[in-house]
């Protein structure tokens, strides 16, 4: 007696591959979603310090982190910046000292955080010793604002320059067109490498799994 052989009929085998085409591109459209998230994010970051700048200034007629007045603007919990080295603390120069990624309250650009928290203008930490103290950009990178002499990437032009690292290449590019002229060399936004910032890196140049310093002057 013959056995009937069983199997999958062409028309099971295109459901099937119809199924997994569904799942494939659900799948990547979730990325493409998710990746759109962290790039609006990233971008909602360096739009909001000129926030906490602007609405400081119109609170208190200073600048946060360069408040000479801290202590009686915010209370005495506020920490004005302790002076240890040229450039880093001048409290009332106009300008806020010190490196965008400082972790000391020798630089202003440090308690800049405290500051613009304890006047109810950003969220996070106003303890200056606490572990999340410093904020994290979307992708949990370093966050920070300089001045224009600051700067680490010699050709950006700025009061204030706010920048943000470990962003990866593709995020770098499609915040640069979101926010600026599409070219990481050029305009108000540029992009460099993290480890030694200097000359901004051409669009063309940039790898897109490899993460990066942005910086935008404003």
């Amino acid at each position: 007696m013959k056995r009937k052989q069983s199997g999958f009929t062409l028309i099971e085998i295109a459901i099937v591959l119809v199924i997994i085409g569904l799942l494939l591109g659900g799948v990547l459209k979730g990325q493409e979603l998710i990746n759109s998230a962290k790039v609006k994010n990233l971008a909602t970051d360096f739009k909001n310090i000129p926030v906490f700048i602007y609405g400081y200034q119109d609170k208190f007629k200073a600048l946060p982190g360069d408040d000479a007045n801290v202590a009686t603007h915010l209370g005495a919990t506020a920490t004005p910046c302790a002076p240890a080295a040229a450039g880093l603390c001048a409290p009332g120069s106009g300008v806020i000292d010190g490196a965008w990624n400082a972790a000391a309250v020798t630089a202003e650009t440090f308690v800049f955080w405290q500051h613009v928290r304890l006047a109810g203008l950003a969220p996070g930490a106003t303890d200056t010793a606490a572990a999340d103290y410093l904020p994290k950009n979307a992708v949990g990178g370093a966050i920070g604002v300089t001045n224009a002499a600051a700067t680490p990437i010699n050709t950006l032009k700025g009061s204030y320059i706010v920048c943000s690292d470990a962003i990866a290449g593709k995020f770098a590019k499609q915040l640069d067109t979101t926010l600026d002229d599409g070219n990481t060399a050029t305009g108000s936004m540029m992009v460099a490498t993290v480890t030694t910032g200097g000359a901004p890196i051409l669009t063309t140049a940039i790898v897109d799994d490899t993460t990066y310093l942005v910086c935008m002057g404003f």
